[in-house]
C-alpha cells in the first residue's frame, strides 16, 4: 500500500460526504479543519447501525475518524471486511496509538508481551483473566501495558432490566491509574502466585500526546499516591531491563518528578 501524506490525508478527509467520529468531543474544531459537518458516532452507533454507514459508503464517499490506529479495534476491522464484501473501496490512513506512544518513557516497544485490558470492578463482577497474561509476561521478562476501562454511553441497570421507554446511561467513567493498580493488587492478594507485589516498577500515562501528558515510574505502592489528573490514563508493568532502558527510564521515577514539580 502506498504510504499517504500528510498533505493527501487532509485532502482525503476534506472530500467526503459525511463523517462519522468515534470517541472524539472535538468534533466542532475538525469540522472547521476539514470543511465538514462530522455526526459523532459512539460505540452504539458503531455496533448497531454499522449498516447505515456502510449503505452510504456505496454510493458515496464516507470518512470513518477513529483516536488512535485504525486497526487498533477489531470493531473496525471488522467494519472493513463489511466494506469490502460489499464492493467498497477502502483506504486506510494510519495514525498514532497508545500502543506505540508509550514508548516515550523508554521501554523499548519490541520487548511488550500481550496487551491487557482492565476493566471497572463491580460488586458482583470482578474478573480476573488478565494476572495470567501478565504472569506469563513477567515469566518470559517482558513489560506489560494494561489498558484502562472506559465506559461512555453505557445503558444503565434500570434501562436493560426495562422493556419500554427511552434508554437511559450511567454518567461518563474512566479509569485512572490509582484504581488499575488497587484492582491489580486485589486480584494478586486473592490468587497470591507473586506475579507482581506492590513493590513491582510500573509506568503510569495521562493524556498520552497531548501537551500536559504525564509519565511517571515508580512502584505500584508509589504511583497509588500520584494524581494523575484528567483521562485518558494508562499503566505499564515493567519487566527485566535493558541498562538504556533503565537511563531512560530514571528521567520518569518518581524523585525526579517530584523534584521537578
Amino acid at each position: 500500500m502506498r504510504k499517504t501524506s500528510p498533505s493527501e490525508a487532509l485532502k482525503l478527509f476534506r472530500s467526503p460526504k459525511k463523517y462519522s467520529l468515534k470517541l472524539i468531543p472535538l468534533s466542532s474544531p475538525l469540522e472547521k479543519l476539514y470543511g465538514k459537518s462530522i455526526t459523532v458516532a459512539d460505540r452504539e452507533m458503531v455496533e448497531e447501525k454499522a449498516d447505515d454507514i456502510l449503505l452510504e459508503a456505496t454510493s458515496s464517499d464516507v470518512a470513518f475518524l477513529v483516536v488512535g490506529d485504525p486497526f487498533g479495534a477489531t470493531t473496525h476491522t471488522d467494519l472493513v471486511v463489511r466494506a469490502k464484501k460489499l464492493g467498497v473501496d477502502v483506504k486506510v490512513v494510519h495514525n498514532a496509538s497508545v500502543m506505540n506512544a508509550i514508548g516515550v518513557c523508554g521501554l523499548q516497544l519490541y520487548r511488550y508481551g500481550e496487551t491487557v485490558s482492565l476493566p471497572f470492578f463491580t460488586d458482583t463482577w470482578r474478573p480476573d483473566s488478565f494476572y495470567e497474561k501478565i504472569q506469563r509476561n513477567r515469566k518470559l521478562g517482558l513489560h506489560t501495558l494494561c489498558l484502562l476501562d472506559i465506559r461512555v454511553k453505557e445503558p444503565s441497570l434500570e434501562s436493560l432490566c426495562s422493556y419500554r421507554g427511552k434508554k437511559q446511561y450511567e454518567p461518563p467513567r474512566f479509569m485512572a491509574v490509582s484504581v488499575a493498580i488497587e484492582q491489580l493488587l486485589e486480584v494478586e492478594q486473592m490468587r497470591g502466585e507473586n506475579a507482581y507485589t506492590e513493590d513491582t516498577t510500573c509506568v503510569g500515562f495521562a493524556r498520552l500526546g497531548s501537551e500536559d501528558q504525564l509519565v511517571v515510574a515508580g512502584s505500584m505502592k508509589q504511583l497509588l499516591e500520584v494524581d494523575f489528573g484528567l483521562p485518558l490514563h494508562c499503566l505499564v508493568i515493567v519487566g527485566d531491563t535493558h541498562p538504556v532502558e533503565e537511563e531512560m527510564l530514571d528521567f520518569y521515577k518518581l524523585a525526579k518528578n517530584q523534584g521537578q514539580a
